[in-house]
């Protein structure tokens, strides 16, 4: 009993310096991503929004903030809001009814395994390749555009479409073009909250006397809202945010981003200065707060997927 007793602290005192030991080599482990996150997005963003905060000669000011005056910029930021907005309703809506139909069939099987490898590459198909095969399908020369002038249905797509040409080249062709991108990430982010859903729920209320119906519009739509609205406002931030396909496609400064990269080859706004900082500034604000949303629909979803 005298052996015994002596081994156990023995054993506790050596398990008790094994746990830090492993913990400090974990938080190791995540230097190299911190260091990524802290120079390649943390110290840049602070760096675009703060010089929004600059004159020209270095000194502190608000002055700036008067470019949120500017009737360009504010149909710019108009323009991003009723683009990102209606990509993200559509997008969302078609993205749900193809994560209904898609509870129909096995998680294994062909189809389904089908579409998510498809909508995990399409997602991500963004940018210059994007505007690329819209240009090559429906652009000027696009193959599409030249067989309707060979079947004599158009005659000029610059006369037919405006003298910005097709759909893809007017802003409200980005619309379209964002849709390529949306509807794939919808799926991506909506179909693990389809899941969840519990046949036993359904059970439940069939039990009871309750109709499909019943079950859709008292269980299973208030089970979803939150994944639902919470997909919808990533969408939001999604095409917000994205730059390089109407950078391609569009010419002229159309969106905010755009208007970023214009701002900083030519200032615009007479009498003020730094305006892509100030133009950051106002995309990282509706960010934060768009974030902040997606993060508390998403602690609210996270509770029925568990």
């Amino acid at each position: 009993m005298t052996v015994a007793a002596q081994a156990v602290p023995a054993t506790t005192t050596r398990g008790a310096g094994v746990t830090p030991r492993r913990r400090s080599v974990v938080w190791v482990g995540l230097l190299p991503f911190a260091a990524y996150v802290l120079l390649f997005l943390a110290i840049p963003a602070v760096l675009a929004v703060g010089s929004g905060f600059f004159d020209n000669a270095g000194h502190f000011t608000f002055a700036n903030l008067a470019a949120f005056a500017d009737p360009s910029i504010l149909q710019e930021f108009f323009a991003s809001i009723w683009i990102s907005l209606l990509t993200a309703v559509v997008g969302a809506v078609v993205g749900a009814v193809i994560c209904f139909a898609l509870l129909g069939t096995r998680p294994d099987g062909f189809l389904r395994t089908t579409i998510d490898s498809a909508s995990s590459v399409l997602a991500q198909f963004g940018g210059v390749m994007l505007a690329f095969a819209f240009i090559a399908t429906i652009g000027v020369n696009g193959f599409i555009t030249q067989w309707l002038i060979s079947l004599g249905w158009i005659d000029n797509p610059l006369t037919n479409f405006g003298n910005d040409g097709p759909l893809i080249y007017q802003v409200a062709g980005l619309t379209v073009v964002y849709m390529y991108f949306q509807i794939p990430l919808m799926v991506l982010t909506f179909m693990p909250a389809m899941e969840g859903l519990k046949t036993t729920w359904a059970e439940a209320s069939a039990t009871l006397g309750g109709t499909r119906y019943t079950y859709w519009t008292r269980i299973g739509m208030p089970i979803l809202a939150p994944a639902f609205f919470g997909s919808l406002i990533l969408l939001f931030a999604n095409s917000f945010s994205s730059y390089a396909t109407a950078a391609a496609l569009i010419s002229r400064p159309v969106i905010i981003p755009t208007a970023i990269k214009q701002q900083l080859t030519s200032e615009t706004v007479v009498g003020v200065a730094n305006v892509a900082g100030v133009l950051a500034l106002g995309m990282v604000v509706v960010m934060i707060v768009l974030m902040s949303a997606y993060a508390a629909l998403q602690r609210r979803a996270s509770r029925w997927q568990r």
